[in-house]
């Protein structure tokens, strides 16, 4: 896989809800340490993601937010 984002976390796949038009993916990055994004339902199925499945958080940097307190 070759892609231009600089930010790629391999990741399992912990849980998915899909909905009528999108779906919540939650991926497991590390124990504890997850990543949610939602994704269009169409999308999920055409990559079969369900729960245990290894993929990917791919992360664009013009699209990361950070904080502090």
């Amino acid at each position: 896989m070759e892609i231009s984002a600089r930010n790629s976390l391999k990741a399992t796949v912990k849980k998915v809800v899909a909905g009528s038009v999108n779906s919540e993916v939650t991926l497991e990055l590390a124990p504890g340490i997850e990543v949610v994004a939602i994704i269009t339902k169409s999308s999920a199925d055409k990559l079969g993601l369900a729960e245990g499945k290894q993929a990917y958080a791919v992360i664009k940097a013009s699209d990361v937010l950070v904080a502090v307190d």
